[in-house]
Order: C-alpha cells, then structure tokens, then sequence
C-alpha cells in the first residue's frame, strides 16, 4: 500500500580531500556557485549514490549503471520478475517507484513523476576548490633489445579539502497513489543515503561521511511543508561565533564547528501539530547546538550511528 504521510527529508554529510560532484564540461571541477563559493552537488548524483547501495545491497533496481539498452534491461527484469506488462515490471523496481520513470518500448509508454524529489546539495559554508597535478611513470620496451625506457603521463584533478552539504528532499504522497511506493520503500531510501554516502569508496570520492539525517512524518491529509530545511540550520565555529568567509573556506574537519539546529527546531515546534514523527539519525562526531530542544519536542529520539 502506496505511503499516504508526506515527508520532508534533512541529510548532511562531510567530503574531506574529495571531489563531491565533478563538471564534465568543466574539466570535472567541483560544481559550485560562484558568487557564494558553496560547493554545489546534483540531485542525480544523490539519487545515484542511493542506487548504487541498493545494487550492492543486491535490491531490484532499474538503473543499474551497467551500459545496456533498454530493451536489454527490460528483458532481464521480465525474467527476474516473472512479469510482462511494462508498468507491472518496473513497479517491481525501488528506484522508479521513489524516483520516477520514463518509459517508451514498443507499444507502451507511460511517465511516472517521483514522489521523492531532492533540491541540489549546498555546502553550508564557502568552500575551498584546489587543482592538483600528478605524474605517473610506466616501464617500456625500448627499440633494442634489452632496453628499458620510461613512459611518463600527467594527470589533473581537482578537489575539496572539506565540506560539509547539505540535501533537501521531499517525498510526495500523492505521487505514491501512482508508482506504488510504500513506507517500507521509504526506510530504504534513509538508509541507503546514510549506508551509500559512507559507501562512496572511489578514488574521487573517498572520505564521504554521513553526519545527520532527520525526516518528517506528517498526519496523514497534511499536503503543507515547511521547505528547505538545509537552510534552517547554521555552521558556527566550535567557539560558538559566526564564520566569516575566510575562517568558512579554511576549515578542513568537523571538530573546528557546530551545526545550529535552533532555526529548524523552532520551524519544527510552529508545525508540531501537524507532525506525526521524527526520525532522527546522528553521527557521534557531530556536534549539535540545540540537540536537546530537537529531543525535547517528544517527536523523536535521537538514534547514534
């Protein structure tokens, strides 16, 4: 049965040394705003991170990132699934019941709009972007026999020292009626997001942590929202003072600041009557200010991780 509670989703999590979203069209520069410095990270690559937990996780989904046609795709769910019928098959998918799907092949067509839907990723915080050069050296045959020559290639990169992001989301009920999704679909998309971003184990993506995760569970006929949450909370140095932008682009690890949960707590406490539940996951490493007014609403226990 589809999930009938809207839900409105706060994740933040940490890049260290890392590339979180890079530009194809830009050299794979870390996407940013230029005029704020914050870095920027796309919705799909939040979505994709979520997929490619649940493809390690061994769950059925759609977009698997192997390179196949979709008539090729198509034809291994049929299988798996034992079903025929487009919309039957690619219900049987946890990505396209949350996200969404286009799908044309053949002689059915249909789109689906996703209940879950993610605004893009913003550092809370101006950023630093540095570009690294490197070498790599290779051994090689030479003309004679018996010689050894070297063959030598560079390579450019770009990386974040530090970064803390921060991701909206919004999980639609109405949307639910149509691809199906449920509340047990819900739980694997919170889970997915905290297990996939510590999962990020790449050589551009390494150092990818996950710090705080808060969803909210409205009563059931509340079609409000409160919006943005990742601008409801603010980064402070650990000495509890404003961060100009200087000190902003210098930090280079959690421990130098706290995240000011005050603002949203207060956005909370406006709506509780309309709120069912919260749930609440945190990092120990995080420190939060107003982390006993958030328990205090008696809306949610705080779960460490």
């Amino acid at each position: 049965m589809a999930f009938n509670n809207r839900r409105e989703l706060l994740f933040l999590y940490t890049v260290k040394d890392a590339n979180p979203n890079g530009d194809p069209l830009n050299e794979n520069h870390p996407r940013y705003d230029e005029d704020t410095e914050q870095a920027l990270v796309s919705d799909v690559r939040i979505k994709r991170t979520v997929r490619d937990e649940w493809v390690r996780e061994g769950k059925n989904v759609f977009v698997d990132g192997e390179p196949k046609t979709l008539r090729e795709r198509f034809d291994e769910l049929k299988k798996f699934t034992g079903k025929e019928k487009g919309e039957e098959v690619i219900k049987e998918c946890l990505d396209t019941r949350l996200f969404g799907v286009t799908f044309a092949l053949g002689k059915e067509s249909f789109s689906w709009i996703g209940p879950v839907q993610f605004k893009w990723g913003r550092s809370l915080h101006a950023a630093t972007f540095e570009f690294i050069q490197g070498t790599s050296a290779f051994a090689t045959e030479g003309r004679r026999e018996g010689e050894k020559k070297e063959q030598r290639s560079f390579r450019n990169e770009y990386k974040v020292p530090f970064a803390l992001i921060g991701v909206y989301g919004i999980a639609n009920q109405h949307a639910a009626a149509t691809t199906g999704a449920d509340d047990n679909d819900l739980e694997e998309l919170a889970n997915a997001l905290w297990q996939g971003t510590d999962n990020l184990i790449t050589r551009s993506k390494n150092e990818h942590k996950s710090r705080f995760f808060l969803e909210i569970k409205y009563r059931p006929g509340f079609d409000g929202k409160i919006g943005a949450l990742d601008e409801k909370v603010l980064l402070l140095s650990a000495d509890g003072e404003e961060l100009t932008r200087d000190r902003q682009k210098a930090l280079r690890k959690l421990e130098e600041v706290f995240v000011d949960v005050s603002p949203l707590v207060e956005q909370l406490s406006s709506r509780k009557n309309d709120i069912e539940a919260l749930k609440i996951i945190k990092d120990a490493e995080l420190c939060l200010k107003g982390e006993e007014d958030l328990e205090a609403l008696g809306l949610g226990r705080i779960e460490l991780r």
